[in-house]
């Protein structure tokens, strides 16, 4: 009977660490999502720390305001896609 549960507690101990390493996997992989955002204004603060999330230069500027400067993201890519206020209604359109 002591050897009962055995296999069980082994297979246990195996599989915790795969779960912990699968969920580790996931959440690196939502916060590649959030990093992806493309934006072509960025603010760069005096502590060196630099924002890219902004679409107008009057945007990064007031934000930033005498704590850094705004420069141009070299990464942007422009969207393909119009904004959403200017595409016709009923056409992929949600609401």
């Amino acid at each position: 009977m002591a050897g009962e549960g055995g296999l069980g507690g082994h297979l246990e101990a195996a599989v915790k660490p795969l779960l912990f390493i699968l969920v580790i996997c996931v959440i690196v992989g939502f916060g590649n999502r959030a990093e992806a955002q493309n934006y072509p204004w960025c603010g760069v603060y005096r502590d060196g720390v630099m924002i890219c999330s902004f679409t107008t230069f009057q945007q990064c500027l007031a934000t930033v305001s005498e704590a850094g400067f705004c420069i141009q993201n070299n990464t942007y890519q422009h969207s393909t896609y119009p904004p959403l206020r200017d595409r016709a209604p009923g056409r992929g359109d949600p609401f």
